[in-house]
């Protein structure tokens, strides 16, 4: 025990003399961060941009409750010339044009971005139902009542700070691995250790020990920013989120020790590591929300450490689940981290 605090101390004091892994591991994470935070703090349903061609009664004589419902969905500028509307249209500088011809809403939009073509048009179509309801006199049978599952205070950052904490979490375990090990296999530092003389389980511990508290670090940071800076919020058994990091360290440790392993020099081992990490955080949903994302990459984070560690932090901090939501995740990174870490074994060396 002596050997492990002697060893675990002089890494912990290596780690924080380093500026440059401040630097990458805590301030460039966060970045994006602060980033993404100011960039989305305000950010609400998105409107779309549409054309009225002359005078349309479905716009102008809209009831005033209708109307603000109208102004929510759509920025309205007016032409005069159909032509000249139609042609931002094609430059997708506007979403769609809307002229009226006798009783006949007429809606010229580019197919283009099927998208957004498809929301304008049954967005307008709604609009038109309802006024001719309203001419004939009918009362609708069925009425449609939205309302939000989440809190109404949700914000955007709730979303944002779990998958930039993975991240975060996933380079730093990976990089604390890898770049230490290679570099002194590569100065016969690993020789001397060894000689000590020192068990490979005690090298190895102390510097998970060191890791896990950087990742604690990185959490504590995250945290205080997004609620301090941008109202995040805390919500379910948001606590789990801390048997994830341990897990998610364990996982992204061994994957750095094998990248440490099979690397000649610190700049082959960070540019492995960085093959690894990169991908894996857009796949996992670490820069954009994965409901948002096509099928494929949806399917591809669920089999992905980080995906499993992302989701379990959204379930846990934002979703308001119970404890009971992070156990799946984290039973899915103690198997990466068991499997990594035999192929680690295997691979590692004290000197080249």
């Amino acid at each position: 025990m002596t050997r492990f605090w002697a060893l675990a101390r002089a890494q912990w004091l290596g780690f924080i003399r380093d500026k440059q892994n401040w630097f990458w591991i805590m301030a460039f994470p966060l970045m994006f961060l602060v980033l993404f935070g100011f960039l989305f703090r305000d950010a609400g349903a998105s409107k779309n941009t549409i054309a009225e061609v002359g005078p349309v009664a479905i716009i102008d004589q809209l009831p005033a409750e209708a109307k603000a419902q109208f102004d929510k969905l759509f920025t309205v500028t007016k032409y005069t010339d159909a032509n000249a509307a139609i042609q931002e249209v094609k430059k997708g500088d506007i979403d769609a044009a809307i002229s009226q011809q006798g009783n006949t809403i007429v809606v010229d939009y580019s197919q283009a971005d099927a998208v957004t073509a498809a929301r304008v048009q049954g967005t307008l179509s709604s609009f038109v139902d309802g006024a001719n309801l309203a001419i004939a006199g009918v009362k609708p049978t069925f009425e449609m009542k939205p309302q939000a599952v989440e809190d109404k205070s949700l914000k955007s950052i709730q979303f944002i700070a779990p998958g930039l904490l993975g991240w975060a979490v996933a380079m730093g375990a990976t990089f604390n691995a890898a770049m230490p090990f290679v570099t002194w296999r590569t100065n016969k530092l690993l020789r001397r250790i060894r000689l000590a003389p020192m068990r490979t389980e005690e090298l190895v511990s102390s510097r998970l020990l060191v890791s896990l508290i950087v990742a604690f670090v990185q959490m504590a940071v995250f945290l205080a920013v997004g609620v301090g800076l941008f109202g995040l919020k805390l919500t379910g058994s948001w606590w789990m989120a801390i048997p994830l990091i341990v897990c998610a360290t364990l996982a992204f440790m061994a994957i750095g020790l094998i990248a440490g392993a099979i690397s000649k020099t610190a700049e082959a081992a960070s540019g492995i590591a960085n093959v690894i990490i990169l991908p894996m955080a857009f796949l996992s949903g670490s820069f954009i929300p994965l409901d948002q994302a096509p099928g494929w990459m949806q399917t591809v984070a669920k089999v992905l450490p980080l995906g499993q560690l992302n989701q379990g932090m959204l379930d846990v901090m934002v979703r308001g689940q119970g404890p009971s939501a992070a156990l799946v995740p984290m039973g899915v990174l103690l198997g990466f981290a068991l499997v990594f870490g035999l192929i680690a074994a295997r691979l590692f060396r004290w000197e080249d």
